[in-house]
């Protein structure tokens, strides 16, 4: 964990990927360039783009398992409930030492303290929804969303 930024490293780089907004079009050019990169890179990742309750894109690429969907859903859980990355929550939780479990009274059947979800938040809107990939290592996962995030905003 010494190589991980800390809890306001983290919360710093996530107020600054603001989206104008998520649509279901922003969803699709968010994970097919998502998709892109795991193809190129030959990521087994399953990746995924929520807003709210409604799941906007999801695929699963070569390598990826079904456990990998449900690390996402677990993982999103965490973006929506505290509004931080699950990688923020998770930094957050071993600096306390404590769990999602012991400190909120989370089940982790439910709930996953692992990068990997990133809060999507729109100008004017706050956190409407969150982006995810699971298949490599937790702070992996969390540096391939927001390097998805940021390529995408500078094509704006």
């Amino acid at each position: 964990m010494d190589q991980w930024p800390t809890t306001e490293d983290i919360a710093r780089a996530e107020d600054e990927v603001v989206l104008p907004e998520l649509t279901e079009q922003t969803a699709y050019a968010l994970g097919c360039r998502a998709v892109e990169a795991g193809l190129e890179q030959g990521l087994p990742i399953a990746v995924g783009v929520w807003r709210g309750e409604r799941q906007l894109f999801h695929c699963a690429l070569p390598g990826s398992t079904r456990d990998n969907n449900e690390w996402l859903r677990r993982k999103g859980r965490v973006v929506m409930r505290f509004e931080r990355s699950s990688l923020y929550v998770a930094r957050l939780c071993k600096d306390q030492g404590t769990t999602l479990a012991d400190k909120f009274a989370l089940p982790s059947s439910r709930f996953a303290a692992a990068g990997g979800a990133v809060p999507l938040h729109v100008r004017g809107a706050g956190v409407v929804g969150w982006m995810g990939v699971s298949g490599l290592p937790q702070l992996e996962d969390h540096r391939f969303v927001m390097r998805i995030l940021r390529e995408h905003l500078g094509e704006r």
